[in-house]
C-alpha cells in the first residue's frame, strides 16, 4: 500500500513501502516538458535537465556530484518528456539520506553557470546528431510533428540547433523558477522503508524548494480531413515506418480498450501484426504496435523496419489488419490473452522500486488520482470484444490514417495512394 500526503506549499509526497528488497529509490516529477515551451525556448526542458548535474554550492562539479552515488553502488539519472521531467537515485536502503540529500541538492541549488551552459550547448548538439543517425529513434519524432504540426506538442524535444545555440544563463533561470516549484511537483519514494520516518525525512531535505503558481501548457489543437504522411528522405538500407492513427488521451474511459487492440494488433511476437509481417511474409525484422496516452493526446501507432523494396506490401498488410479488427469482433480467446499478457508484464515490470516509484508517481503527476495494480487489472478485465470493436471503428477511421517514413525515397505523394480503409 502506498501513502499520499501533500504539504502546505503543494508539495506531494508519496511512499511505497515494499517487503523483500534491499533498495529504495527516490524519484523527483515535475511538470516541465516539451509541451510547456514556447517556439523561443524550445527544447529548454531536455537542456535544463543536462544542467542539474554540472555542479551545486556543496557539490561545486560534476565529478562532485556523479561520485556521491557511485561510492555507495547507486544508479541514477535523469529523464524528459513532453509533459514532465524526472530526477531519480536507486540506493540501497540504508543509504536513503544521502540519495535524498543527493537528489534534493541537484533538483534545488544547481547553480547553472554561464560557462557550463556553454560547453552543455556542444553535447545537447551531438545528441540531436546521434539521434538524426538513427532513424528507428528519430521517426518518432516526425510522427508528432505529423500529427501536431507548429505547436508545443508537434515540436522536437530535444529541440532545433539554432534554438538550443542561443539559450542564456537567464533562459534557464527563468523557466526553472516558473516551472520547479513545489506545487508542480512530486517526490515518490519507493521500497524498504518506513513511511512516517521517510516522510519527515523528505520535508528536511526539500523544505527550501520554490514555491509559486507553474505556468501551464497551450492546449492540443488537433485537426484532420484526410490523410497524412510525411517523408524524410536518408540513404538507408533499411525503411523506418510509423503507420497508425490519433487515439484517447489518459482520461478517456475506453483507454484500456485502446491499450488491448494494441497488443491484439501488434504487442507480442504471437500477435496478428507480428506474425502476418514477419513470419508469413517476412517483411519486417521488427515490428510492434503500441498505445501512446498523455494527458491531452493519444495515438495507437505499428512501427516497423522494412526492405526498401516491400513498404508497399507492408504498408497494405499492416491496414489489412486495421481493417479486419475494425470489421470483425475478436474472438474471446484473442481478448482474453491480450489481458493476461498486459496483466502479466505490468507485473512483471512493476517489481523493482524504481518502477514503482514511476508507477505512482506518474500517475499523480498526470492525473491527481493514483489507482493500484489491483485497481488497473479490474478495469482490463471489465472490456469487451465489443469495446475491442468500436474503439477500433473509431480510431482506424477512413480519411484519418498518418504515415511517418524514414527511407531513400522524396515522393511522399507515393505513399498517400496507400492510406485508405
Amino acid at each position: 500500500m502506498y501513502k499520499k500526503t501533500v504539504l502546505k506549499n503543494g508539495l506531494k509526497i508519496i511512499t511505497v513501502p515494499l517487503k523483500n528488497t534491499q533498495s529504495v529509490t527516490v524519484l523527483v516529477l515535475v511538470g516541465a516538458g516539451s509541451k510547456y515551451e514556447t517556439k523561443e525556448n524550445n527544447g529548454i526542458s531536455h537542456f535544463l535537465e543536462h544542467m542539474l548535474f554540472k555542479g551545486t554550492k556543496k557539490r561545486p562539479t560534476t565529478l562532485k556530484i556523479s561520485e556521491t552515488l557511485d561510492k555507495v553502488g547507486g544508479i541514477y539519472n535523469a529523464f524528459t518528456g513532453e509533459e514532465y521531467t524526472g530526477y531519480w537515485a536507486k540506493v540501497g536502503f540504508t543509504q536513503l539520506d544521502l540519495a535524498l540529500d543527493w537528489i534534493s541538492d541537484i533538483f534545488i541549488n544547481s547553480k547553472i553557470e554561464g560557462k557550463e551552459i556553454e560547453k552543455e550547448k556542444r553535447v545537447i548538439v551531438e545528441e540531436i546528431n546521434m539521434c538524426l543517425d538513427n532513424p528507428q529513434h528519430y521517426i518518432q519524432y516526425l510522427w508528432t510533428e505529423l500529427l501536431y504540426g507548429d505547436q508545443p506538442a508537434g515540436w522536437k524535444l530535444f529541440g532545433e540547433k539554432e534554438v538550443i545555440t542561443k539559450f542564456k544563463r537567464n533562459d534557464f533561470v527563468d523557466y526553472f523558477n516558473n516551472q520547479y516549484v513545489a506545487g508542480n511537483t512530486v517526490i515518490c519514494v519507493a521500497g524498504n522503508l518506513e513511511t512516517e520516518t521517510v516522510e519527515k525525512k523528505v520535508k528536511k531535505y526539500f523544505k527550501s524548494i520554490k514555491t509559486g503558481a507553474p505556468k501551464s501548457k497551450l492546449k492540443v489543437i488537433e485537426e484532420q480531413t484526410s490523410p497524412q504522411s510525411l517523408v524524410y528522405f536518408k540513404k538507408t538500407d533499411q525503411t523506418h515506418i510509423l503507420l497508425g492513427a490519433r487515439g484517447y488521451d489518459v482520461f478517456h474511459p475506453k483507454k484500456y480498450a485502446q491499450t488491448l487492440l494494441s497488443i491484439i494488433l501488434g504487442g507480442s511476437m504471437s500477435s496478428r501484426l507480428f506474425i502476418s509481417v514477419r513470419e508469413k511474409q517476412g517483411l519486417a525484422y521488427y515490428i510492434h504496435t503500441f498505445s501512446d496516452t498523455q494527458t491531452d493526446t493519444g495515438c495507437v501507432v505499428t512501427q516497423a523496419g522494412i526492405c526498401n523494396n516491400k513498404v508497399e506490401q507492408a504498408i497494405k498488410a499492416i491496414l489489412k489488419e486495421y481493417k479486419t479488427i475494425s470489421n470483425k469482433k475478436v474472438s474471446k480467446e484473442d481478448l482474453q490473452k491480450a489481458k493476461d499478457y498486459l496483466k502479466g508484464k505490468m507485473s512483471l515490470l512493476l517489481e523493482p522500486s524504481d518502477a514503482q516509484a514511476s508507477f505512482y508517481a506518474e500517475q499523480e503527476l498526470f492525473t491527481e488520482k493514483i489507482m493500484t495494480l489491483k485497481e488497473k487489472f479490474a478495469k482490463i478485465d471489465k472490456v469487451t470484444v465489443s469495446d475491442i470493436q468500436k474503439t477500433a471503428q473509431d480510431i482506424f477511421r477512413p480519411g484519418k490514417l498518418n504515415l511517418a517514413l524514414v527511407g531513400p525515397f522524396k515522393n511522399k505523394k507515393q505513399f498517400n495512394k496507400y492510406l485508405e480503409l
